[in-house]
């Protein structure tokens, strides 16, 4: 069974790419004012801005995004522009809408100054695992992004600096090519203990990879099958990296050859730049013209392999899906064959792998494990030491003076 419609919204390194480009074109020319507002359920900090005239602009770097609100001249109060990082969790999405009609799960708003219509920018979250920080840095120890550093690299790597038009003009067309920070902070690093593990789970370690999630690491792999390397989600991620180190282009060779040669055999690396870059410039994904499911469109139809009927997967060591084609490799779980190959029963499925709590299984705190901090993680973990005893417990009665949830939301959101 394929992935749920729900899961084609969660947001990876492109996803974060489109809501930048979302936020700067939106957002372009509109005046904001007034405070930001918070909504009552979300145990997200306050953002301590309140100015009469600001605007709005937007940065992604891998799996984050900076919001930044720049008072203009004259507004009051005297204000320092404000930076705001966001990470969206399992289903944080902006939306510009009007002011009097706000969406549902609109955690966080920042309203357009009068006397034009008032319009609200609104940081959405179903399921309230996305979280945003006022002190505007980037996550410590994150790795190159996926796709920015290697546009960065492709502007500078030949024979100017950063910015140089003749430069641009020269090697934009050729971005794919593979950025020195991101290769070298990978092979530099074989060393560490994450590529111990199947490539599969390495691909998901934000230290090295950022931006890069569930479904861009299926079809990354999947890609690989189709050049001259063949690689299986649970082959051991240094014996796959080790081997593209003696697969360097030779510092001899030309531009041009060098260009020649990564467009026709890209290695995994440089697919984990080239594949995020395609989603980008598909568009849509809630960013696009359509409304609803026809925004996704699409992408479903590029998609090759993640959810892909005739495709196998399997469950890593963090529970997480791993869809492929063909042998799993060597480092597979033994306890369990590919899931579209041995039906396995409820009861089965129970004892294997016991339900996880929602703190879990969204994106938290760990770049290991490419996952985000869940906002409420007293209940996740306690509905998880339940599950793990086998025993269902009754609910707890609400008490009278308990604050209602938003409706679709868990106990745990």
């Amino acid at each position: 069974m394929g992935p749920s419609r729900s899961s084609f919204r969660m947001p990876e390194g492109p996803e974060l790419h489109l809501a930048s480009h979302f936020v700067n074109e939106t957002c372009k020319g509109l005046v904001f004012g007034g405070c930001v507002e918070k909504s009552s359920v979300s145990r997200n900090p306050e953002v301590p801005f309140e100015s009469s005239a600001y605007h709005i602009s937007a940065l992604a770097r891998g799996k984050e995004l900076r919001l930044t609100l720049s008072p203009l001249p004259g507004s009051q109060p005297p204000q320092k522009p404000l930076s705001l990082v966001f990470r969206f969790g399992m289903s944080g999405s902006f939306q510009l809408v009007p002011a009097e009609a706000l969406p549902r799960h609109a955690h966080l708003r920042f309203y357009t100054a009068p006397p034009a219509p008032r319009l609200a920018l609104c940081f959405v979250d179903i399921r309230r695992f996305g979280h945003w920080d006022p002190g505007g840095e980037w996550q410590p120890g994150r790795g190159p992004c996926v796709l920015l550093e290697y546009e960065r690299f492709s502007l500078c790597c030949e024979t100017g600096p950063v910015g140089d038009s003749r430069v641009q003009s020269k090697c934009g067309p050729f971005d794919h090519l593979a950025d020195d920070l991101q290769v070298e902070n990978v092979l530099r690093n074989l060393s560490d203990r994450a590529f111990d593990r199947p490539i599969c789970e390495a691909l998901l370690d934000q230290r090295f990879f950022n931006g890069i999630g569930n479904y861009l690491r299926a079809e990354i792999l999947y890609r690989s099958a189709g050049r001259l390397l063949k690689i299986p989600p649970f082959e051991k991620a240094r014996t796959v990296l080790e081997a593209l180190q003696q697969c360097r282009p030779s510092p001899e060779l030309t531009l041009s050859q060098k260009i020649k040669a990564k467009l026709q055999n890209p290695d995994l690396l440089e697919l984990c730049h080239l594949v995020p870059k395609e989603v980008v410039q598909l568009g849509g994904k809630g960013y696009g013209p359509e409304r609803g499911e026809e925004d996704f469109a699409a992408f479903r139809a590029w998609l090759r392999c993640y959810g892909v009927p005739g495709m196998s997967s399997l469950r890593d060591r963090h529970g997480r899906t791993i869809w492929f084609q063909g042998d799993p490799g060597p480092l597979a779980p033994k306890e369990d064959l590919p899931l579209s190959s041995k039906p396995i029963s409820r009861t089965q499925r129970a004892r294997k792998h016991p339900p996880k709590s929602i703190a879990q299984q969204s994106e938290g705190a760990s770049l290991q494990q490419n996952q985000e901090t869940p906002t409420a993680p007293e209940n996740g973990k306690r509905r998880g030491r339940q599950a793990s005893t086998g025993r269902r417990r009754r609910p707890p009665k609400s008490k009278p003076d308990t604050q209602p949830k938003e409706a679709g939301e868990s106990s745990a959101s």
